[in-house]
């Protein structure tokens, strides 16, 4: 029971001070945010790339169908 109080004490970090939590708090929500945008901008492109690949195909489709 005492080494696990000691080995947590060498890792875990609680100040006094909270205002120390606003700066990785700060950070926190930056990578919130740009994970979010990140992840829509991933969205968009991929709806963009298959709606592309569809018009591709049904060009395909509709050449492979006059040369018949």
């Amino acid at each position: 029971m005492v080494a696990e109080w000691f080995v947590l004490q060498l890792f875990l970090y609680f100040p006094e001070d909270k205002s120390e939590y606003l700066p990785a708090g700060l950070w926190l929500l930056l990578f919130v945010l740009m994970t979010y945008f990140t992840y829509k901008w991933i969205v968009r492109v991929s709806k963009r790339q298959a709606d592309e690949a569809k018009k591709l195909e049904e060009k395909m489709m509709n050449r492979k169908d006059t040369h018949s």
